[in-house]
């Protein structure tokens, strides 16, 4: 659903549908442990997705706005979401642990919360004139290197949900340890993936967008190496070192799809945030089945060429404009902008 929301918010400015689709996906989720059969649970887990589908185009769009360009600025936006991420199963077990599947229409109160949020955000917005209205279109999309990076990010997907689905299991066969040196390898992979998403912003506005992506993903071939063929406690080196790898160019990913198609921003954060992303959670019951007939080791070893096939896709391809250059440089050659 997301690329058909970033489609929409390409024609249309939408940013009214940031605290209404907060609230759409927080009333799936209170719903969702109170229904009285599986298909109704599946409908509204179903109403929850479309929320946040609705959400992720629009608020991409709106925070490229308002960062007017700053790669910390959206690292920023990218932190909110995996720092909520990680905290969501903590909240739902303390929830559930307390009052049973029944307690969970507590569950909207954060998704309260993030709609007043999102609703102060965009009146700030609009009032700083900082583009939360209609859409700007400007420059030239290039399609054939969106491609290339959606690729890329699909690669990055699929390693990522492999690991956050299997990683607690394999650590614990690897370590010989029980169940809290597990939790203790899933904590490790979303704590450092907090920090590299803020580390990603800074680190490309000193030395590159694609350069700290490329170098991204080169760490994460030798990381999961490690992480899949070395045993012992020595693992959750590796483990920090993958989520690095993997965190720090996610909100680049969305900058870089976003300049690549300067006039279908919502469309490019659709697919970068959204589809791309998604299509990772195809892969887990295809990784499960093969360590089911062979081992989990066995299973995970792909992991290793992925983002390695990630940076191959990312070669040749050049820095796009960022917002505003194909504006700027109508001033002339002689602009310094349009270099």
């Amino acid at each position: 659903m997301q690329p058909l929301f970033g489609v929409l918010t390409d024609r249309w400015g939408m940013p009214w549908l940031l605290p209404l689709s907060a609230l759409t996906a927080g009333a799936g989720v209170a719903l969702s442990g109170v229904t009285g059969s599986y298909a109704s649970t599946l409908a509204v887990v179903a109403v929850s997705g479309v929320g946040v589908a609705a959400y992720h185009p629009e608020a991409a769009r709106v925070a490229r706005a308002v960062a007017h360009g700053r790669h910390a600025a959206m690292g920023w936006f990218s932190f909110g979401g995996n720092a909520g991420f990680a905290l969501a199963p903590l909240l739902v077990f303390a929830v559930v642990a307390t009052g049973g599947l029944r307690a969970s229409p507590l569950l909207a109160v954060p998704a309260v919360a993030g709609a007043a949020l999102c609703a102060a955000a965009v009146r700030a917005a609009a009032s700083g004139a900082a583009g939360a209205g209609a859409p700007v279109t400007a420059g030239r999309d290039d399609w054939a290197s969106f491609l290339r990076l959606s690729g890329a990010v699909v690669c990055r997907s699929v390693v990522f949900v492999g690991l956050s689905v299997f990683v607690s299991l394999y650590v614990r066969e690897r370590t010989g340890g029980g169940e809290v040196a597990g939790t203790a390898a899933l904590f490790v992979l979303y704590a450092g993936g907090a920090v590299g998403t803020l580390a990603g912003g800074r680190l490309a506005e000193r030395y590159g967008r694609l350069a700290v992506v490329r170098r991204s993903y080169a760490l994460t071939v030798l990381a999961v190496a490690g992480l899949v063929l070395v045993p012992g406690p020595p693992v959750y080196v590796f483990v920090a070192l993958t989520s690095a790898g993997l965190y720090v160019p996610f909100s680049l990913h969305i900058t870089l799809g976003q300049d690549c198609l300067p006039r279908r921003v919502g469309t490019a954060s659709g697919v970068t945030l959204g589809l791309a992303v998604s299509v990772g959670g195809l892969a887990a019951p295809l990784l499960g089945a093969l360590a089911d007939a062979t081992s989990l080791r066995t299973a995970l070893l792909p992991l290793v060429a992925l983002p390695a096939m990630g940076r191959l896709l990312l070669c040749g391809l050049r820095e796009p404009a960022p917002p505003g250059a194909a504006v700027a440089g109508r001033a002339g050659p002689r602009d310094p902008a349009a270099r």
